[in-house]
């Protein structure tokens, strides 16, 4: 009887601490207007605390242009800091909404969605640029004298389709070249850019930087590439977060950073190791062509080179949100303060 007594004191006395130490802990939800914090507890990495299971959605396939994430799993960079990732290849639009949502803490994203989002009040904000340039290109065959964004007036043009990365970069490099698009043609082509030009489909065609000129060169076109960063500096794909995770677990914001950073630093570094890596992560990697697929590699790591990875440019997110102002995207500007971060790049 009394060993039964001094059980249930025990177990009151371990109830009463759980809850004192809960409310303790418990945070109000945050708010669109939350300050961003510049201090964050160093991160525990005991055998005894349990990771957080991040669900990252990266909005295309598993591709060797993910490799600096493949390499920060791999190297162990995600569970040092406490992180069990899991990729999700969807759609980005549906990322940020869920993001925006606080039903997931972290998507890749590009920094065009994450000004339409805030504009629609959702408070997503952009906490590390791993492109730090927009790779977006318009090419054609050479001999059709599109050279410049001014010789795109009266071409017949294919892209995906009148929304996102494709068409927006296509719209800057339009301005660029003081044309609107009533002084060209656009056709929906869906993801064809490749089949539509050789098939002389379209005089040109809007592509990845990274992607479709590597493939026509290897399948022995000449083309002329007129690229986005040659003419405007648009923000690209990052890393995002909501103004919750950041107000309730900054160093969670922190860890993802400093992880990615050094997935990328080492990708740079060591191409050939990371698309090693790679091959276990893309489905079909072994089987395709590796050449091809280790130029589109070095194509993408031009774009992430950096003196400070992962460093947003303002003057870049005034242009794009110019773009998206210009093209009607968006009706009024956003507070850009609020829509990106560079507090978590720095080592502690």
């Amino acid at each position: 009887m009394k060993k039964m007594l001094l059980f249930i004191i025990l177990m009151l006395v371990m109830l009463s601490s759980a809850c004192a130490g809960a409310s303790k802990t418990a945070q109000p939800q945050g708010t669109t207007d939350v300050p961003i914090q510049n201090t964050y507890p160093e991160p525990s990495t005991t055998s005894e605390s349990p990771l957080v299971h991040i669900r990252l959605p990266l909005g295309y396939i598993p591709n060797v242009q993910f490799a600096p994430l493949y390499v920060a799993v791999e190297k162990g960079y995600f569970s040092q800091a406490g992180i069990e990732i899991e990729f999700d290849y969807s759609f980005e639009t549906d990322a940020v909404a869920l993001v925006g949502a606080n039903e997931l803490q972290f998507a890749v994203v590009s920094g065009d969605q994450v000004l339409l989002a805030r504009a629609q009040g959702l408070p997503v904000v952009y906490v590390f640029a791993w492109y730090q340039d927009y790779p977006v290109s318009v090419v054609s065959k050479t001999g059709h004298a599109t050279l410049t964004p001014e010789d795109l007036a009266g071409k017949r043009i294919g892209l995906p389709g009148l929304y996102g990365t494709s068409y927006i970069g296509l719209r800057a490099l339009l301005s660029a070249g003081a044309l609107d698009e009533s002084d060209v043609t656009l056709d929906s082509i869906g993801y064809n850019q490749v089949e539509a030009l050789v098939s002389d489909q379209e005089e040109a065609v809007v592509v990845y930087t990274t992607n479709e000129p590597v493939q026509l060169r290897n399948l022995g076109y000449q083309i002329d590439e007129i690229k986005v960063r040659d003419y405007d500096h648009l923000v690209s794909n990052g890393l995002i977060t909501n103004e919750i995770t950041i107000s309730q677990v900054p160093d969670l914001v922190y860890r993802m950073d400093q992880a990615m950073l050094k997935g990328i630093a080492d990708t740079i570094a060591s191409p050939d190791e990371a698309f090693e890596i790679c091959l276990k992560y893309v489905e079909g990697l072994s089987q395709s062509d590796q050449a091809i697929q280790k130029q589109v590699l070095a194509a993408s790591i031009e774009f992430w080179k950096a003196e400070r990875l992962g460093y947003s440019d303002p003057q870049a997110w005034q242009n794009t949100q110019q773009v998206l102002l210009d093209i009607g995207f968006l009706t009024e500007p956003v507070d850009l303060n609020q829509a990106f971060s560079n507090d978590f790049l720095d080592d502690k």
